[in-house]
């Protein structure tokens, strides 16, 4: 349902650009998000674009250096990352939620039904 994509091995500083596909009907209209787990450390909230509306939720940790976008014809939802730090370094899953899930609930992992296979991200000092 959720195929992502596009980790790989970076410097610290660089840009990355994460995407996810998935099906219309996973898609549509539902808000979508990423999550991100890094060895030993418990599954952690990155970002949420709040169903096609221009309301985003991000982290702290990542607010100003990474960007969620979604292009609703190629039913596609993308992780822009740059400034790159070794603390980003984590699998990074992608994620929706069902349409009736409101905005201030987006950042508890429980509120999505749909989890994709996760795409490894690694930066380097």
């Amino acid at each position: 349902q959720l195929q992502a994509s596009g980790g790989g091995l970076v410097q610290a500083g660089d840009s990355l650009r994460l995407s996810c596909a998935a099906s219309e009907r996973t898609f549509s209209r539902n808000s979508v998000g990423w999550f991100r787990q890094a060895p030993g450390k418990e599954r952690e909230f990155v970002a949420s674009k709040f169903r096609s509306s221009n309301n985003f939720v991000y982290a702290d940790s990542v607010k100003d250096r990474f960007t969620i976008s979604r292009d609703n014809a190629k039913n596609t939802v993308y992780l822009q990352m740059h400034s790159l730090e070794p603390e980003d370094t984590a699998a990074y899953y992608c994620v929706t939620a069902p349409r009736s899930k409101i905005l201030s609930s987006l950042r508890d992992s429980n509120v999505y039904d749909y989890w994709g296979q996760g795409t490894q991200v690694t930066v380097s000092s």
